[in-house]
């Protein structure tokens, strides 16, 4: 039981706060794998992901019930900042992709689309990776292809 309720606490900390991709990996693993106690922590991980309006992000947190600031912003590398669109890939690999309740999510990453079908660098870790992944607020080939990836997934 403590696992069970560990394991639930994780999936909905993961998926409603934004932890990176590792810590959200049971979404990467098998399909056919995943126990009854896994699909039982998603599903309630997912529930509670959709149970608030990203748009507004009032999630459980240390800091007055929001995330930071990156949360609306895209970057690359995917690392220890996760942003919305980050989650809108776990959901989508998930096969949550065509829920309703992702609508307003990807229209937020469709309206941040420049006019060459493009998506900018909005936060990066310049000067903590040992390479550089594209300017801050320039067009970036990183960010556009998580983008895609995603809308591609659900159109």
């Amino acid at each position: 039981m403590r696992a069970q309720l560990r394991l639930q606490l994780e999936w909905q900390t993961a998926l409603c706060v934004g932890r990176n991709q590792s810590d959200v990996g049971v979404e990467q693993g098998p399909v056919k794998q995943r126990t009854p106690l896994i699909k039982k922590a998603i599903k309630q991980g997912v529930d509670f992901f959709f149970n608030i309006d990203r748009a507004t992000a009032e999630y459980p947190a240390r800091n007055n019930n929001k995330p930071g600031r990156n949360w609306w912003k895209f970057g690359f590398p995917v690392f220890y900042i996760t942003d919305l669109l980050q989650l809108a890939e776990a959901m989508v690999s998930l096969g949550y992709g065509k829920d309703k309740r992702l609508t307003n999510t990807l229209d937020f990453i469709r309206e941040k689309q420049n006019e060459q079908g493009q998506w900018l660098m909005e936060f990066d870790y310049t000067g903590k990776t040992w390479a550089d992944f594209g300017e801050k607020k320039r067009p970036n080939k990183w960010v556009t292809l998580r983008a895609l990836k995603v809308l591609k997934a659900v159109d």
